[in-house]
């Protein structure tokens, strides 16, 4: 796959980048090196190879999965220009 000089213009569109007709060229080889480099690595055989999420072995951090209310629901509706039973009042938007 390649990149022509019309592909380049609405990549830098669609990005809202300004690219002069000088630019184009240099960015059509570039683009063309990144597509030929991922194309390499699709050619490297990786079965058998674990996925993983670092260079260096180590756990994931994860936390209690537990429904809580933060313990500040006070502070919180303390803000609120109105509220009632620890809820927000706001005015009527919907008929």
């Amino acid at each position: 796959m390649s990149v022509d000089q019309a592909t380049v213009r609405r990549i830098a569109h669609l990005a809202r980048i300004k690219v002069s007709d000088d630019d184009v060229p240099h960015l059509q080889d570039e683009l063309n090196a990144i597509l030929r480099f991922v194309e390499e690595l699709g050619a490297v055989d990786v079965a058998g190879v674990e996925p993983m999420t670092s260079v260096l072995p180590m756990p994931m951090k994860k936390r209690l999965d537990a429904v809580t209310d933060g313990s500040i629901a006070d502070k919180i509706i303390a803000n609120a220009p109105e509220s009632e039973d620890h809820f927000f009042k706001v005015p009527k938007v919907v008929e």
